[in-house]
């Protein structure tokens, strides 16, 4: 939103001519917030006033976000805080939800008035490293004053700021749903469901390669500034921008050529999503960034990992920690699970060292996940390799079968409606405790199982979106991704 709208020299160059390809992938949810129940936990808010970088007017502060039968409104009025003459809404996703490619898109109802200035939009996340515009933004929905149409449009660094955007008529006083389909070859712009803007990022083309990174969401409505001008009708204050919900999707059965090495190096950074993880730089052979502050639950996926012949693999995760922890790993949002690795004590945050686990997989192109069993390490990359590949001398850390003993789920991805089955470890016949957790941790549905099968009903209490199933008993602790549809 740090702009205004200009037409960029040489922008032509990266318009993709031609109708949409027919893609034999398809888009799967990978996170959303419906508010049904509030402003839910991925979001944090700004507060202060000072222009944003754009001669703004108005004060931004968490009372002017409200959730009403299920719907966010974010509104502006007329009232003096910390030096500003008008107070609003500034939220985001920092730090708690960050996507790389996918789907991003909200369904909408904007206010009219001159010096109204709402948006929908994302910021890369490695903004507080390397500033803007380095860090890249796509502004998936822009609305200014009383026009008739919405914008849409990208900024990087290229030499100095540059953008390309474009715009579309509509009606913005009623709702729509305002979307980007970003992918590694292009970021395409729609309203409700009508294409009318594409970029091509193929490679960085225009020195756009900040748009292979992951990125953060913000919602916001401002009040003036540089694009919409400094006059604001205050007439049409309060002004209330409504959003139904924001949903993010990422595609699955994305192919990919086999490498051409006998491994596979992931750097931890370039996650598609994530769940409450943050980077930092490492002081790791390499340089570069690493996934830090994760704690318990906490998760990244990889899309698109090939795994080019049905065989045994090693799995390496370049990890740091100064007390240990446990991390598992799996396929497709968990439906096939490659087990628990233990983490041991380096003795700091940036003492490194490299653990493993042998699994055996059968051919294709995956999802990889990553999950937090216990919290407190650092990951800065994964290699995954033919097992036969490798030399045997790599440092690994076996598991013990205290440590590794996961249980089943079925079926999942789980589709509303129909019934479940949890399937616990036969060896310990022991009360156990079963819980299923949203993505922010809070409980929705538990019992406690004295066998080794929990069948829960269709009433089962959940929407489409991530969830955890915890099993506790006296051995120890469990926990599986549950993809709800």
């Amino acid at each position: 939103m740090k702009h205004r709208f200009t037409s960029l020299l040489g922008a032509a160059a990266l318009w993709l001519l031609g109708s949409a390809s027919t893609h034999a992938q398809t888009y799967q949810q990978v996170w959303a917030d419906e508010f049904t129940n509030g402003i839910s936990s991925s979001w944090v808010f700004e507060t202060g006033g000072g222009g944003w970088g754009n001669n703004e007017k108005q004060y931004y502060q968490r009372a002017n976000a409200t959730v009403v039968n299920g719907i966010l409104q974010i509104t502006a009025r007329k009232e003096t805080v910390g030096g500003m003459p008008y107070t609003s809404s500034r939220m985001k996703t920092q730090g708690l939800k960050e996507f790389k490619f996918g789907k991003i898109e909200a369904r909408m109802k904007l206010p009219l008035g001159q010096g109204l200035w709402p948006a929908f939009w994302m910021l890369g996340a490695n903004i507080n490293t390397v500033s803007w515009p380095a860090c890249g933004e796509i502004d998936v929905m822009e609305h200014i004053n009383a026009e008739n149409k919405v914008y849409g449009t990208v900024h990087w660094d290229s030499n100095g700021h540059a953008e390309y955007g474009g715009n579309l008529i509509t009606t913005p006083q009623d709702y729509h749903t305002y979307a980007v389909e970003w992918e590694p070859t292009y970021i395409r712009w729609f309203v409700d469901g009508v294409k009318f803007h594409e970029i091509n990022i193929t490679n960085g083309t225009g020195s756009t390669e900040e748009f292979q990174r992951p990125f953060f969401l913000l919602l916001n409505l401002a009040v003036a500034g540089n694009w919409p001008g400094q006059t604001v009708d205050e007439s049409k204050l309060p002004a209330t921008m409504f959003v139904d919900y924001v949903r993010v999707y990422q595609k699955s059965g994305t192919t990919t050529p086999p490498p051409t090495t006998s491994s596979t190096t992931i750097q931890a950074e370039s996650y598609s999503s994530m769940n409450g993880v943050q980077l930092e730089t490492t002081t790791d052979t390499g340089g570069g960034q690493n996934v830090s502050y994760i704690d318990a639950g906490d998760w990244m996926a990889y899309n698109a990992i090939n795994f080019p012949t049905t065989g045994t693999y090693t799995i390496e995760y370049r990890v740091a920690s100064p007390s240990g922890g446990t991390l598992s790993s799996d396929l497709n949002a968990g439906a096939i699970q490659l087990g628990n690795t233990a983490i041991p004590a380096t003795g700091g945050w940036q003492n490194w060292t490299t653990v493993s686990r042998t699994v055996t997989v059968n051919a294709g192109t995956y999802n990889f996940g990553v999950f937090a069993q216990t919290g407190g390490w650092n990951l800065n990359w994964i290699r995954i390799s033919k097992a036969a590949a490798r030399p045997a001398a790599v440092t690994t850390t076996a598991t013990s079968p205290e440590q590794d003993k996961p249980f089943s789920v079925y079926p999942n991805p789980y589709s509303v409606g129909s019934a479940l089955s949890i399937q616990l470890p036969t060896a310990d016949l022991l009360p156990t405790h079963v819980q299923i957790l949203d993505a922010q941790g809070k409980q929705v549905w538990q019992t406690t199982a004295f066998g080794s099968e929990v069948k829960v009903g269709q009433d089962l209490p959940l929407r489409s979106g991530l969830y955890l199933i915890q099993a506790t008993n006296a051995t120890g602790k469990s926990v599986q991704k549950l993809v709800v549809q």
